[in-house]
């Protein structure tokens, strides 16, 4: 995936708006988040867009770097430091490639978060180029949290919406999908080339290139099936909270990461 396309998108799109809009996906990573950090020190995040959850951990203590590969997206996160009181617990913004983090010193950072690049990087060997940086500014034993997404879940969206995931508009398109994980929507302007992930194949993948597996979750959990109109009953039942904190138990459940499109690897470096 050339880069061009990827900043063109980012450039474009409000990130943090949609994570606003559709706030699952942050509340079960941040709990996750949260329950795997060490109780201080340096935080990477890395491919981090506006800067959302570098945001979170600034809140909470922690030294934060965020990096992105689009400009505009960096610009926007040193904007929310400023508005958020949070500019003094960063120690940089730096526009970076994930997959060649220049200037950042071998293990340098208590924790890294890596939730976005990995969907973008289409040729394997740049994936693991991602990861082997990410492994290298971490320090020994520090956790690590991937942000990848799932194969069969994208199978299941173009299925029920061809038309909304073209060119996955017909069985021979599906199957090639399912066989290689590449994605190039055709509309001019919806979602760039991405990578997807067979479930099983995630964390072999994360232990061959120097990861322990601590957990790996379905970011989005079971309300990845929930309409607006279902979520809504149990707004009015005054039960909403509850129905979080069942969805936020259910995201570790192995059962539920084929139908969660987002997946959130939890590993240490060894």
């Amino acid at each position: 995936m050339k880069r061009e396309r990827i900043i063109d998108y980012y450039s474009g799109f409000d990130e943090w708006g949609r994570l606003e809009r559709e706030p699952l996906e942050f509340i079960v990573n941040m709990h996750y988040i949260r329950e795997h950090l060490p109780a201080g020190g340096c935080i990477l995040d890395n491919g981090a867009g506006p800067g959302k959850y570098a945001m979170e951990l600034a809140k909470l203590g922690y030294r934060v770097t965020l990096s992105d590969l689009t400009p505009v997206s960096v610009d926007i996160a040193q904007q929310k430091a400023q508005e958020l009181g949070v500019m003094q617990q960063f120690d940089g913004f730096h526009v970076l490639d994930a997959t060649s983090l220049s200037g950042i010193a071998d293990e340098t950072y208590d924790a890294s978060l890596m939730l976005g690049p990995l969907y973008h990087l289409q040729a394997e060997a740049e994936r693991v180029a991602a990861v082997q940086e990410l492994h290298r500014v971490t320090k020994r034993g520090g956790v690590v949290y991937i942000a990848m997404q799932s194969r069969i879940r994208m199978s299941i969206n173009s299925l029920r919406s061809p038309q909304q995931w073209k060119p996955n508009d017909h069985m021979g398109a599906i199957r090639s999908f399912i066989e290689k994980g590449i994605f190039n929507h055709q509309d001019e302007g919806r979602f760039t080339g991405a990578y997807y992930f067979n479930i099983q194949d995630v964390t072999p993948f994360m232990e061959q290139h120097g990861f322990a597996t601590e957990a790996l979750i379905g970011s989005s959990s079971l309300g990845a099936m929930l309409t607006d109109e279902q979520q809504q009953y149990w707004r009015d039942r005054d039960e909403y909270d509850e129905l979080i904190r069942y969805l936020i138990e259910a995201a570790k459940d192995p059962s539920i990461l084929g139908i969660s499109s987002h997946l959130l690897y939890i590993g240490r470096k060894k």
